[in-house]
């Protein structure tokens, strides 16, 4: 399906002490079934808000937010969300900060073995089986992070929405998930949106990435297509050309174009 995900003309104000803020103008994006799309831009440039209109956790003030040809008017099971902050509930283990997430979508239609089935095939997904029944106070924040990522897969979501879902963790951990998140994407075929401000994050995973202009009234400045063949490998693409080219590209829009931007704003 070329058009899965349809973001046509939309805006967001808020309504603050000092009167109305501008967050996003005129945002036109369409992404594809499969598509993996990394939203980047400096802070304040309304990545996150973006990202919440899609999940339906925010209405926009202008324009129109389609999935799979239906309206996103809110929350739905056909879009999951992995935040920065895991969100686990520390009284529950792994399994069963999973298994929540599963009963609510699936309960109505299957009984408790084939929701076991569910939670235990997301946990093992994400390579956890081992601790499974361990709370999250007893496990390491990567840990933890996938089993943020294991529940909102658990739920068979046709979209996938992650807010920095790497931001907290060290570099080592970081680069063991992104390349686990590729595998799971390849397995998956989920529709992926990521906001990031790591640029080598958005080349590495990324099919498209929408870089954003400064805030207030942020909108879309450029699409950059990544034509990186899969699977992708990060220690190869280090030194490929065609990933140092994006790499650039990236950087200058953010540090030259964006840096200009900000200085005629002063």
């Amino acid at each position: 399906m070329e058009k899965f995900v349809q973001i046509e003309n939309v805006g967001q104000t808020f309504d603050t002490k000092k009167g109305k803020f501008v967050a996003l103008r005129d945002i036109d994006l369409t992404l594809k079934q499969g598509e993996f799309v990394a939203l980047i831009g400096h802070s304040g440039c309304g990545k996150s808000t973006l990202l919440n209109l899609i999940a339906g956790l925010t209405k926009p003030t202008t324009g129109v937010l389609l999935c799979d040809g239906r309206e996103i008017a809110g929350p739905g099971p056909e879009r999951a969300v992995v935040f920065q902050n895991h969100s686990l509930l520390p009284w529950l283990t792994c399994f069963e900060n999973i298994y929540l997430a599963v009963e609510r979508v699936f309960s109505q239609k299957e009984g408790k073995a084939k929701l076991k089935a569910r939670t235990q095939a997301a946990i093992e997904l994400v390579g956890l089986a081992h601790a499974a029944h361990k709370y999250p106070h007893e496990i390491s924040g990567g840990m933890k992070q996938r089993v943020g990522i294991a529940r909102a897969l658990s739920m068979e979501p046709k979209v996938l929405l992650m807010d920095e879902p790497f931001g907290a963790l060290d570099a080592l951990t970081r680069a063991k998930l992104q390349d686990e998140l590729m595998k799971i994407c390849e397995k998956t075929q989920a529709t992926v949106v990521m906001v990031t401000h790591d640029v080598d994050e958005a080349v590495l995973l990324s099919d498209r990435i929408v870089m954003m202009t400064n805030g207030p009234a942020a909108t879309i400045g450029e699409i950059l297509e990544v034509n990186l063949p899969r699977p992708r490998a990060r220690l190869e693409l280090a030194h490929d050309p065609a990933y140092i080219d994006c790499r650039a590209a990236v950087l200058e829009f953010l540090y030259e174009k964006q840096a200009h931007v900000e200085k005629q704003a002063a």
